[in-house]
């Protein structure tokens, strides 16, 4: 016997297990996070939140706490590759965050710190209805028939314990105890570099020369780190390479090479700058994938599932996203609305769109490692299209009346609306209401779009997903719909002409499509358990 049950149990406390409770709330699942360090980071670590993920937490009730405690560092706009920061620039990398999205999506870029991140999505969650424990160390897991038996230990009592869960995220970081409980083997290039962190108190403005930089990348013979503000006035965190195959260790970095470590960076040599205390962060940069991300009833997440090198500002994103895709899929599995192969396309979607994050990271990467931009350009892919443009080629979807999958990526200002691809952004008008993007209607249950002669299955749809057991509310489009298309883009970025039906999940990912051909209620069945693995009717 256990000494508590839950539906879910969430192992660790970072940006992607605190995001997991939130966001199981928010489905209807009651969770218990636990998490071995006493409180949330304190270190700055990942900056900037995407668009896309900025969609997810707006449909939770957490985009304006997010905007009104953004970075002091949110109109920062420069990301640059230099010898040193006072000399030339070598090369000056795009950035997405200054470009106006709002064609693409409602939201835009949030750079917030994470450590002002997670204190508020702790509070969300529990606000909302989630338990967090810190200071409670995994001990060890063990599956049984129907469920995983957990022990833990509380580090500030020192009280052992077990909690029983039908299923368990592990969303507990790069070196994950429960992916090397389960041996669920990683691969990739493993370690490119390990780096020290020291922050320090300097007055750097002659040497930026009026750059608002998000991160200077520096790479001479002396040194090779990243400067990065803080307060956007004096106080930054230096990055630094060590080499341990030389012998070197994070003890090596005393406060006069620090020191000395930083002029060569700025390219000053008698620079007055302060290093704040005599601590070593030692870190390292590397990029690895979990072979599975889901072994019986563990699901892994975040940073334990896909380890991404901090450029381009994709892990954060990639990790909240992760779990964002899969408490709606476990809300209606625990509520038997779908049956357990819904739980398998968890995998099958994210992985893939893992390993593509992944590449494209270390192509940027290898930039700031001295390869020149032009070597990498035609691999590259922006930053828009893969925040908005992936899509899933195989998963929870219904491939009735579909197209053949295409490719991992798509144009976001070209979308398909294919079923596994991003429902488009576009603006509609309830009748007598304000203009909103149909973005702002997903984030519940189902959403279901008709159009001209298929609007007589709008009436029927909310009976047959409530006989099936799940939400879903139904919206005609046109002139005379539920919602009318004021900009007159509906027809062209969802392809379903004058009579067609879009179905759209919780996660705002199309589920079913059907264009041409007239559906009825059987059709929107038949798709239903499609995709909720819930069989033939």
């Amino acid at each position: 016997m256990a000494d508590e049950n839950v539906p879910v149990l969430v192992i660790g406390g970072g940006l992607t297990g605190l995001s997991a409770s939130v966001f199981l709330t928010h489905f209807g699942v009651r969770s218990l996070l636990v998490e071995r360090h006493p409180d949330t980071s304190g270190h700055p670590k990942a900056r900037a939140i995407n668009p896309r993920t900025m969609e997810i937490f707006r449909a939770v009730g957490m985009e304006d706490a997010i905007r009104a405690e953004e970075s002091p560092i949110a109109g920062n706009d420069v990301l640059v590759h230099v010898e040193t920061l006072a000399g030339p620039e070598r090369v000056r990398m795009p950035s997405a965050a200054p470009e106006d999205l709002s064609r693409i999506s409602p939201a835009r870029w949030a750079m917030i710190d994470q450590n002002q991140l997670e204190p508020l999505l702790r509070k969300q969650a529990v606000a909302t209805g989630a338990e967090v424990r810190f200071s409670t160390q995994l001990v060890s897991l063990e599956e049984d028939l129907d469920g995983v038996l957990a022990t833990v230990h509380d580090r500030s009592t020192g009280v052992t314990s077990t909690i029983h869960a039908n299923y368990v995220i592990a969303a507990d970081g790069s070196r994950s105890p429960v992916r090397r409980m389960l041996r669920v083997p990683d691969r990739g290039r493993g370690t490119i570099t390990n780096l020290v962190s020291f922050f320090f108190h300097a007055d750097l403005s002659p040497a930026l020369a009026g750059r608002k930089v998000i991160a200077a990348y520096v790479n001479n013979p002396v040194v090779r780190g990243t400067l990065i503000p803080i307060d956007n006035e004096k106080r930054w965190v230096f990055n630094v390479s060590f080499y341990p195959e030389q012998g070197e260790g994070p003890e090596d970095f005393t406060e006069r090479r620090c020191l000395e470590l930083l002029r060569s960076a700025i390219g000053v040599d008698d620079l007055p700058a302060e290093i704040e205390d005599g601590r070593m962060l030692p870190w390292e940069i590397s990029m690895r994938i979990a072979e599975q991300f889901r072994a019986g009833r563990v699901f892994i997440a975040g940073d334990a599932a896909h380890v991404i090198p901090p450029t381009g500002a994709f892990g954060a994103s990639t990790g909240i996203q992760d779990v964002y895709n899969l408490s709606w899929k476990l809300s209606l599995v625990l509520a038997r609305a779908a049956g357990p192969g819904l739980l398998d396309t968890y995998g099958t979607e994210r992985r893939p769109v893992a390993l593509e994050t992944a590449k494209q990271a270390g192509l940027r990467f290898a930039v700031r490692e001295g390869k020149r931009l032009e070597d990498v350009a035609d691999e590259l892919v922006d930053e828009t299209t893969m925040t908005f443009g992936y899509r899933y080629r195989s998963g929870a979807f219904s491939p009735q009346f579909a197209e053949p999958a295409g490719p991992l990526l798509e144009d976001p200002d070209h979308p398909s609306a294919q079923p596994g691809a991003r429902a488009p952004h576009v603006i509609v008008q309830a009748k007598d209401g304000p203009e909103m993007s149909v973005v702002d209607l997903f984030g519940r249950g189902f959403v279901l779009f008709t159009t001209g002669a298929a609007d007589s299955l709008a009436a029927a749809a909310a009976q047959t997903a409530g006989r099936l057991g799940v939400d879903l509310v139904a919206y005609r489009v046109g002139p005379d719909g539920d919602l009318t298309d004021p900009k007159g883009e509906w027809a062209a970025r969802y392809k379903v002409g004058d009579d067609g039906v879009v179905l759209v999940r919780p996660d705002g990912f199309v589920g079913w499509r059907a264009a041409g051909a007239v559906p009825g209620t059987a059709d929107l069945e038949r798709a239903l358990r499609q995709l909720l693995d819930l069989g033939a009717a």
